[in-house]
């Protein structure tokens, strides 16, 4: 599924964003750096050691303390199919009263900002915060995908963002939402 947004085409795919070819993919990682389970744990066991070195040089150099929710870094894409790897901390849900959306959207947002910055043209996100952090699918959605459509309508840089979505569940909220949000009433 497509949709033109901007200068850019945003797509939704049900896949496994390891298998994914892009300049690059984001990570939805926890605050370490180091690995977890869900998507992050994927993306570590896939893209091998080199990601976690790198991630520990970032938290030794950058973000001793971890990195904040909302904020995004890169690193290479390790073994993955993907040049680059985004990583950023989605938040935790904890019903919706603590600026969880705007995290959220700082999220995908700030992984753009830095996509763009390196020259990349191409960015893959799965559905952020909404595994282990809680956040529901369809309230993440809605915050996605306008993160997304207003990016691509600011700045015109990226030429593809896709939505990888593992399950069927989340692709057709993804597409629902994607349908409210992006096709002409």
């Amino acid at each position: 599924m497509e949709f033109k947004v901007g200068n850019a085409t945003l797509q939704l795919i049900k896949s496994d964003i390891t298998d994914i070819e892009a300049d690059a993919i984001v990570n939805a990682a926890n605050s370490t750096l180091l690995g977890g389970g869900g998507v992050d744990g994927a993306v570590h066991t896939k893209g091998g050691p080199k990601i976690l070195q790198e991630c520990k040089r970032i938290r030794d150099n950058e973000w001793p303390d971890g990195l904040p929710t909302g904020n995004a870094v890169i690193t290479s894409g390790g073994n993955l199919k993907a040049k680059y790897v985004i990583h950023t901390v989605g938040p935790i849900w904890r019903g919706g009263v603590h600026e969880e959306a705007k995290l959220l959207r700082r999220a995908y947002w700030n992984s753009l900002k830095l996509a763009a910055a390196k020259g990349l043209k191409s960015v893959a996100f799965p559905s952020i915060s909404t595994g282990a952090y809680g956040y529901p699918t369809e309230e993440a959605s809605r915050v996605a995908v306008a993160a997304v459509k207003d990016y691509l309508r600011a700045e015109d840089r990226i030429e593809r963002v896709t939505f990888v979505l593992f399950s069927q569940r989340d692709f057709d909220i993804y597409a629902q939402t994607a349908k409210e949000q992006l096709m002409p009433t």
